[in-house]
């Protein structure tokens, strides 16, 4: 069952190679066992990938992206991080060499009641990215366990306040796409209307001195036919 309390789940924070102190950006962060892993699986949000080893028992690591950045963005280094991570959190994978590890954006994961847990399966397989891991290394390990950071996120709120945001954006863009659209709008119709306002004053269409002459025998005349 998924976790009611999701305030309480135990997240682990590190900060790979690529990461910008006091960003969110290339931040990786993983639960404690398969209990925290329902909530990441719940909570996670669009700009983050999921990485496991492939056909083994592994901790499920993230990595948040930048905004509008996707897998193919993932620096080398920080990629290696991450496989690295995942690998030493396999109790099977981390005594093995030419393991796999997998990942995918967390919007192709699929949960449902039916799964154990901690148990996702996908979306769309073909969005599935392998990357073989040839040994551990510890130095990369050693590294990113001095950065570990534990904390107890409340992963739902997280979640809200990031979709919220997300909302605001979406409608000031849309304000400002309205705007151009009804400028562009204005614009075409005073450029018609000039166009029109220019047909009119055309040579063709406009009165000679020589035809108001030879109609008119002065200009009372004339003012008088306009009366």
């Amino acid at each position: 069952a998924l976790s009611t309390v999701p305030v309480a789940a135990m997240v682990f924070y590190f900060y790979p190679r690529g990461y910008v102190p006091g960003r969110e950006d290339w931040l990786i962060y993983m639960g404690k066992d398969k209990y925290e892993n329902e909530d990441l699986i719940r909570y996670g949000l669009p700009v983050d990938v999921w990485f496991h080893v492939d056909d083994m028992s592994s901790a499920h690591v993230y990595l948040r992206l930048p905004e509008g950045a996707s897998m193919d963005d993932i620096p080398e280094e920080t990629l290696d991080d991450c496989v690295q991570l995942v690998k030493a959190n396999s109790i099977q994978g981390c005594k093995m060499n030419n393991i796999d590890v997998i990942y995918t954006p967390w919007q192709n994961l699929r949960k449902t009641a039916s799964m154990e847990v901690g148990q996702v399966s996908f979306h769309d397989p073909r969005n599935v990215k392998k990357v073989r891991v040839e040994r551990k290394q510890n130095e990369i390990i050693n590294r990113l366990e001095k950065t570990r950071v534990e904390k107890y996120p409340d992963l739902k709120a997280e979640k809200e306040t990031y979709e919220s945001l997300k909302r605001n954006a979406r409608k000031a863009e849309d304000r400002v796409k309205r705007a151009e659209e009804k400028a562009a709008k204005e614009e075409a119709k005073r450029q018609e209307d000039l166009r029109t306002y220019k047909h009119l004053m055309k040579e063709e269409n406009m009165v000679s001195n020589q035809e108001l002459k030879s109609k008119y025998k002065n200009v009372e005349d004339m003012e008088d036919d306009f009366m």
